[in-house]
């Protein structure tokens, strides 16, 4: 089955990722047939959620459904059979050249996938993809040709890249785009109609490339949900929002509801309309929300969440529309990126490094600037 525009991830319903109320288990196999039931037929796990138990989940949600009526999506990246947690940092990527040279990329994304797809209760992925990668990810031709072996041996039949988990990384994209343009069929970024930037930056060339888009953080940490924001609304301990700058929550609101007219016009609620408006990207094809069950008697009920979302109407704006609602969002310059860097020397993170001549080649020539 090919992806649907509307999918589900697993780490919604605040189980594996730190954000509003934690569901229990039956709790969140319960939004994954919600989800099912309200017309979503893509699904999207990782095996590092949990260490395997969101792909176990899922695959007990789903298990009495035929597999051929919905789509399943595969990321593998991390070494949580291997590698020691880094804290924050969480497990290291499997490319770790303390963990393995190249030559064990191929063995490790066979064994990291058939796990996945073992607990998950198939026996193929529609499409799996490099969880976010370090620098060797965006590089490396022998890690590529191995994720091409594992689909050549039936695992998987399309093979994408799911950059994170902050934003950044335009560059290292656009130049994988340009130097594998065979190896990948989708690309995982973060867009929302208050984050335009920088993912907008790189759609045109995944447009060219033929590297179809699945967004995610579609409602912005819950405000395209509109049940936060109001006087009495606190983050619980913990929650990652909390760690944003004051006021995020407030700003933000304020910046939707200057949307919300079209919203009103086209008939959408703010969650629809933010899925819209990406949707009407020519590169986006599919939208992933994150659903949070939010903390208070405020709160909206996650399983009316998930409804709205599965009733997503098949509708576009026009490319005018599109350009007024970013130009209102516009958030340029408003965070430090992730990857390649003129700020970095050395690679201290899995997720930073230094910048490369060729890099700022493709800046160049995508006129993309020179202030990475």
């Amino acid at each position: 089955m090919e992806l649907t525009q509307t999918a589900y991830g697993t780490w919604s319903g605040g189980r594996f990722m730190h954000f509003g109320e934690t569901l229990s288990e039956e709790q969140f196999i319960g939004c994954i047939e919600t989800a099912y039931q309200s017309g979503v037929r893509t699904f999207v796990t990782s095996d590092v959620y949990g260490n395997g138990k969101a792909d176990e989940l899922l695959g007990k949600a789903l298990g009495g459904i035929e597999r051929s009526s919905y789509a399943l999506v595969g990321m593998v990246g991390h070494d949580f059979y291997h590698g020691q947690r880094q804290g924050s940092r969480g497990y290291p990527r499997f490319t770790d050249p303390e963990l393995r040279k190249e030559d064990g990329y191929l063995d490790f994304i066979r064994m990291a996938t058939s796990r996945s797809l073992e607990r998950c209760g198939a026996s193929e992925f529609d499409l799996l993809m490099l969880h976010n990668p370090d620098e060797i990810g965006y590089t490396s031709e022998p890690l590529w040709s191995a994720f091409s072996q594992i689909k050549a041996e039936g695992l998987t039949r399309q093979l994408g890249i799911a950059p994170g988990p902050a934003n950044g990384f335009t560059l290292d994209l656009i130049y994988m785009l340009e130097n594998f343009p065979e190896m990948l069929d989708w690309a995982m970024l973060i867009l929302n109609p208050l984050e335009p930037w920088p993912v907008g930056l790189c759609l045109p060339a995944c447009e060219k490339h033929g590297v179809k888009v699945m967004t995610r953080v579609v409602d912005h940490g819950g405000i395209f949900h509109d049940d936060i924001g109001g006087p009495e609304h606190t983050f619980k301990p913990g929650d990652h929002r909390s760690y944003r700058p004051e006021g995020w929550v407030q700003h933000g609101m304020a910046k939707a509801n200057q949307m919300r007219p079209l919203a009103n016009d086209y008939g959408l609620t703010m969650l629809q309309f933010a899925c819209i408006w990406n949707l009407s990207h020519p590169a986006v094809e599919c939208v992933v929300p994150t659903f949070i069950q939010e903390a208070g008697q405020q709160a909206r009920p996650i399983a009316d969440k998930i409804r709205e979302f599965g009733n997503l109407p098949n509708v576009r704006f026009t490319a005018e529309e599109v350009v007024a609602i970013r130009n209102l969002g516009d958030n340029t310059g408003c965070m430090t990126l992730k990857g390649a860097s003129k700020r970095h020397a050395s690679s201290e993170r899995p997720d930073e490094w230094p910048m490369r001549e060729n890099l700022l080649e493709v800046a160049t020539r995508h006129s993309l600037g020179d202030g990475w």
